[in-house]
């Protein structure tokens, strides 16, 4: 019963957190920091010791977009909604959180970039700088639209929510 009232609780906060996501590509303080705190209080309510290792699941599920947080390829808010989704996981459900978030995450990529709704300039700079010795950087790099622009950036709140909702599908059908 217990892990079907979290997995309730985690959707709807999932689902919170991905429409402002995809409408403007920022996730408000509110939604993550509340989820967290919503998740935090789940996790102790199973007791102390599986509160203590969920925050740990979450600090580790969090350190795995710190790396792309800091060349800026991931918001704040993607760092700390993956945080509490840690957090509602549970504890032994760090790897197949971030397989089922990253997975998640290339699908959704690749159909953004299908329908055109992320540019794909940037990519395919990266890939001819990485492959390619007799490319002109930059003059590529001059023609990128700007960082900032909205064809750059993906609401990737859908795929950790995603992932999240298979995590949580897993723990109820294996007990």
């Amino acid at each position: 019963m217990f892990l079907l009232v979290k997995a309730v609780l985690s959707l709807v906060w999932a689902v919170c957190c991905v429409i402002p996501d995809w409408r403007s590509r920022c996730l408000p303080n509110a939604c993550t920091l509340g989820g967290a705190a919503v998740a935090v209080v789940c996790a102790f309510g199973a007791g102390v010791d599986a509160g203590l290792a969920s925050i740990l699941t979450g600090l580790f599920a969090a350190a795995f977009l710190l790396l792309p947080f800091f060349v800026r390829a991931a918001g704040a808010g993607d760092v700390k909604m993956i945080f509490a989704a840690g957090v509602f996981a549970g504890p032994g459900m760090t790897l197949p959180l971030i397989f089922a978030v990253s997975t998640a995450g290339l699908i959704l990529a690749i159909a953004l970039l299908l329908v055109r709704k992320v540019d794909a300039r940037r990519l395919r700079h990266y890939g001819r700088c990485v492959f390619d010795p007799r490319y002109d950087r930059a003059a590529g790099r001059a023609a990128l639209p700007p960082r900032d622009s909205e064809a750059c950036r993906m609401p990737f709140a859908a795929a950790i929510a995603a992932g999240l909702l298979i995590v949580e599908m897993l723990q109820i059908v294996e007990r």
